[in-house]
């Protein structure tokens, strides 16, 4: 396999759950995991990211083990690559840095495989490898996503043009997703069941129909996950405090946290930010917009696909 030319794999960052869509829910993000990639004669990975300068440099590089093991299931060997990898995404902070990751691998094999895989392909891939849908598919698809992943299969929808703005707010400390899984229940009761799913169906509902407050009100009485993580998000409570005080209409944990995500009608965005970072100043706060592209793969002057 010759790679005529370079090539570049972008990927979007994500946030999950949105509160009580636990799992199932998730939106892309405008900060990016961006793959250069060259033929070579071994795998070699690079990057100036400070975040990532710390990682393996050959093949045992997790963006490389993933596209081998995809490259695998279809019986084919990969052509070694050489891959500046650059990140937007901050490691371990609910941002989806783990699944822009996975579907950079998936998109990596599929090109210099030749798979032809399909985006439903790819999403069933990343989200058999991830856990789950929420993530990897709103990297891979973009905008807002609802999916569900039983019995090997994968059903997704998505919503572009979603008319909310987003402030991040990013605490220094890391928080490992296994780490906050540990201290979920691993049952519920029949009747908690009903009040969780509906409540997530609520907020769906809330979202699309542009109801901030009642979408406010959902992501706020959650049972699924964030009372159980609240208590390892250092000032999570004056943070959702001050935020509903300044102009947001919902607060809830991205992901496993420990980022905070702020949710704001249009427009509204900008001065949360300023009003959030002056508080919380050991923090780092962004003003997000959400990717209605999804993953992209383009060659350095023309897009492949």
């Amino acid at each position: 396999m010759t790679l005529e030319n370079r090539f570049v794999i972008k990927v979007p960052a994500s946030s999950a759950n949105l509160g009580p869509g636990f799992d199932s829910l998730g939106v892309a993000l405008d900060l990016y995991l961006q793959v250069e990639v060259e033929e070579s004669d071994k795998w070699e990975c690079y990057s100036t990211s400070d975040d990532l300068r710390d990682l393996p440099t050959d093949e045992s590089h997790f963006i490389c083990q993933i596209a081998i093991q995809t490259a695998g299931k279809y019986g084919r060997d990969l052509q070694p690559c050489k891959l500046k990898i650059e990140s937007e995404i901050p490691l371990a902070r609910g941002l989806g840095s783990s699944a822009a990751a996975i579907v950079a691998g998936v998109e990596l094999a599929d090109c210099v495989g030749k798979l032809k895989l399909t985006k439903k392909e790819k999403l069933l891939l990343a989200t058999e490898l991830e856990g789950h849908p929420d993530n990897a598919g709103a990297s891979l698809y973009g905008g807002l996503v609802i999916g569900c992943y039983q019995q090997r299969e994968v059903d997704m929808v998505t919503f572009s043009d979603m008319s909310f703005e987003i402030v991040a707010v990013i605490p220094q400390e890391i928080l490992l997703t296994k780490v906050a899984r540990e201290v979920l229940p691993t049952t519920f009761s029949y009747a908690e069941a009903i009040q969780a799913s509906s409540t997530s169906n609520l907020l769906v509902a809330a979202l699309l129909s542009q109801n901030w407050t009642l979408a406010g009100k959902m992501m706020e009485i959650d049972i699924f996950h964030q009372p159980y993580r609240r208590p390892l998000i250092h000032a999570y409570s004056d943070i959702e405090k001050w935020a509903k005080a300044n102009g947001a209409f919902g607060v809830a944990l991205s992901g496993a946290g420990p980022t905070v995500i702020c949710f704001t009608e249009k427009g509204k965005g900008e001065q949360l930010a300023l009003s959030l970072q002056s508080t919380f100043s050991t923090m780092t706060v962004k003003v997000l917009n959400i990717d209605n592209i999804g993953s992209q793969v383009y060659k350095v002057e023309n897009c492949l696909k």
